[in-house]
């Protein structure tokens, strides 16, 4: 293995990547009990369209996270009872763009991350237990359903987006997840569960050269050809509906406003983007801002107001969400103050705050497993060292922030998604 140090951050990480195509990152933590591993697949809700042995595929919606439940099934029974045995708890994940599969453990680290590969590169779909799953997932997309936060972020995501994928529900909808057979699970498994799609991570006080060693002992030895997917969507930022509302059981009126960003892209750059972004955010209505401060002193926004960059593969937007009774005055203030700060401009000394003040959260973030092994993976599909976050802050400049706010802070590419208390009869 490459062992990498990163003497700014007091990190020193080790890299391989297998014959086979698997990328693996052990990160050392001499000492801890705690053992944290993610096997994670590039792939996740938004990729329903890919060609395998010359066929092109659509998948139905939701199928992403449904083969995250249904890798759980093994012929002799569900597979967390074997973690248990072990001592070790397990999960998974499927966001948008990727799918993770996880345990912890203080011993027997070994038995355990070779269950999780066996099991996550062992499809087992039975007809019965397909059509089981379907009343399963079916609930779960009735309770996203009936969850104001949920339903304020769907609803900006149909509003803004015509042709990204982030416009349908992860679950994807009952009639989607209807159309989901075993046939088209081990498809999507063949396509995106090899292991050149993959990455394996480990945190804790492990030895590097054994976890490759499981992970070839585990894993197919031959790398197999990527499946073809779509990855890009042609999206205008420019909006067309720019509010949509809605009722719900709800105290007060939630909200969440959007604005429409270019695609970033991926690596340093696409980086350089997502820090801007937030930087400019901070400056725009973070706690600290003469915005937050005035807002929040006319009683239009509460402790509960805050947003920031988001991307998924082939889109970033700026999100601003919150409980108000004011939604549109939040809007109209934002836009105002962004064009303000354009004029103005934001002094170094801010900046330099504003850096320090985020370097600080990223620094402090390294101490915890979950958030430093989340952080590593997502990073790493996006074809960026994580660990290398210290450089691009450090070319920052106040120009790039106020030109980020004078591109993405405007009406026409602005959607409002309001969710108000259902009306009294």
């Amino acid at each position: 293995m490459i062992e990498k140090a990163y003497p700014r951050l007091g990190e020193r990480v080790f890299w391989e990547t297998l014959p086979n195509g698997l990328a693996v990152c052990v990160v050392p933590r001499p000492g801890f009990s705690k053992k944290l591993c993610y096997f994670t697949t590039d792939y996740g809700a938004i990729h329903t369209q890919f060609s395998l042995d010359g066929e092109n595929v659509i998948a139905p919606a939701g199928i992403a996270h449904y083969l995250e439940h249904k890798m759980f099934d093994m012929p002799g029974g569900e597979i967390s009872g074997c973690f248990a045995q072990l001592g070790a708890d397990v999960n998974a994940f499927t966001s948008y763009d990727m799918t993770a599969y996880y345990f912890t453990c203080t011993e027997r680290f070994d038995e355990a991350l070779g269950l999780l590969l066996d099991f996550v590169s062992t499809p087992y779909f039975t007809e019965e237990s397909v059509q089981k799953e379907q009343g399963i997932i079916g609930q779960e997309i009735e309770m996203n359903a009936d969850s104001p936060d949920t339903a304020v972020f769907e609803n900006l995501m149909g509003c803004m987006y015509q042709n990204h994928p982030i416009s349908v529900p992860i679950l994807g909808t009952r009639d989607s997840i209807a159309k989901i057979t075993p046939e088209i699970l081990h498809k999507c498994h063949r396509a995106f569960y090899a292991p050149n799609n993959m990455f394996l991570c480990v945190v804790g006080d492990v030895d590097p050269e054994a976890v490759c060693a499981i992970a070839r002992e585990h894993l197919p030895a031959e790398k197999t050809e990527k499946a073809p997917r779509v990855d890009t969507w042609a999206e205008d930022t420019k909006i067309e509906k720019h509010l949509v509302e809605a009722n719900m059981e709800v105290a007060m009126p939630i909200f969440q406003l959007g604005f429409k960003c270019p695609d970033p892209g991926k690596g340093e750059r696409a980086v350089r983007t997502e820090f801007v972004a937030d930087l400019a955010s901070e400056a725009l209505f973070g706690e600290s801002s003469d915005l937050y401060q005035r807002l929040y002193e006319e009683g239009i926004i509460d402790s509960s107001f805050g947003g920031g960059f988001e991307t998924v593969s082939g889109m970033g937007m700026l999100t601003v969400s919150g409980d108000s009774d004011y939604p549109e005055k939040v809007k109209e203030a934002l836009l105002a103050e962004a064009e303000k700060l354009c004029r103005e401009g934001i002094s170094e000394e801010r900046l330099l705050r504003m850096k320090r003040s985020a370097m600080g959260r990223r620094i402090r973030a390294l101490d915890s497993f979950n958030s430093l092994i989340f952080r590593i993976t997502a990073y790493y599909f996006t074809e960026f060292d994580y660990f290398e976050f210290p450089a691009i802050y450090e070319k920052i400049t106040p120009r790039e922030l106020t030109d980020f706010l004078r591109t993405a802070v405007r009406e026409e590419n602005c959607a409002l998604s309001v969710i108000y208390p259902v009306k009294d009869e």
